[in-house]
């Protein structure tokens, strides 16, 4: 019998209990999803194959979906299992070298008004997807010899009380908005960061904010911010180092008065915000106490995290998919 993954031409992407076609993967167009931005997601990374906390994601992914009343009757386990089976089929897609970087996404499936295109059959939408990590972060290491210039938008972060960003939702228009603010701004590794309505600083459009003065660590309140997994890591990391990490209030002039500053996120992990509004923290360069951090997440999952995307940006380099936009950056 001849081996199905021989023939297979493309991922396989989990769909409501069936695997089709990557390119096949579609949801229909009166899901909610589509009609109100209604849907919970998570989007993991692996280090050497192995998914990285992938329980913290589907936990934070069970409960949104609690929260917003969408009736998905799976547990932990089953995601879990459902997620193993996916990288299982795309395995073979894989060069020895890729990470697996995975998509949950869950809706609470078609509106009731067109229960008869789905002969009445209502059920919440859940697609599990598997790509190769380097689409995400192929073009970031150059970020950890120029850095992120921080850019402090007008578009704010949604207060908690409107709409809570501890939930992780594809309601995220305003992310973008502050993505197209900050591309315009004048200089290049331009990054998007999101103040709360009293001008203290809240998250950026995608990844949580960390600055570091006079050897301690400091990150806004999680509450008008998504809570990000890779966020609470750097309080393990920072407990095992010995380095004491608090949440504040943190001005825009404590982030210009810091000794150094980073971004945190599931696909890059750490990268250095050098920048703010193109003024220097600190002395301008990846320093001492991020490059710590990140060195002991390297020793935690046994791989060298910046050389792994220094690898992936010359595989990329100069290529057409390195030259696309990402959700940071718009061509202009």
């Amino acid at each position: 019998m001849q081996n199905t993954q021989i023939i297979m031409k493309s991922r396989l992407v989990y769909i409501n209990g069936k695997f089709v076609s990557e390119k096949d993967a579609k949801i229909s167009i009166y899901d909610s999803a589509l009609m109100f931005g209604d849907m919970v997601f998570e989007m993991t990374r692996s280090f050497k194959h192995e998914q990285f906390k992938l329980k913290e994601h589907l936990q934070r992914l069970l409960r949104g979906t609690k929260i917003y009343r969408i009736p998905l009757n799976l547990s932990i386990d089953d995601l879990t299992k459902i997620c193993e089976e996916t990288v299982k089929k795309n395995q073979s897609f894989f060069n020895k070298n890729d990470e697996h970087r995975l998509m949950i996404n869950v809706s609470r499936g078609p509106l009731g008004p067109y229960s008869e295109v789905f002969d009445n059959k209502m059920e919440p939408t859940l697609v599990v997807s598997d790509f190769p990590l380097k689409w995400t972060i192929s073009s970031m290491w150059k970020l950890f010899e120029e850095g992120i210039n921080g850019v402090i938008t007008n578009q704010k972060a949604i207060p908690y009380y409107y709409l809570d960003p501890k939930i992780k939702n594809r309601s995220r228009v305003f992310y973008q908005m502050a993505n197209i603010e900050a591309s315009d701004y004048k200089g290049k590794n331009n990054w998007a960061i999101l103040t709360d309505k009293d001008g203290y600083i809240a998250e950026g459009s995608g990844c949580n904010i960390f600055i570091v003065k006079k050897n301690k660590i400091y990150t806004p309140h999680g509450k008008d911010c998504l809570v990000g997994i890779s966020r609470n890591y750097i309080f393990d990391l920072a407990d095992e180092l010995g380095y004491e990490c608090v949440e504040k209030n943190i001005e825009p002039y404590d982030m210009y008065d810091a000794d150094e500053a980073f971004a945190t996120g599931t696909p890059f992990c750490i990268l250095p915000i050098c920048r703010l509004n193109n003024i220097d923290i600190g002395n301008g360069k990846f320093s001492l106490i991020t490059s710590k951090l990140l060195e002991k997440w390297s020793e935690n999952v046994g791989l060298n995290i910046i050389e792994q995307m220094r690898e992936y940006y010359l595989e990329f380099h100069g290529s057409k998919k390195n030259n696309l936009t990402s959700i940071y950056q718009f061509k202009k």
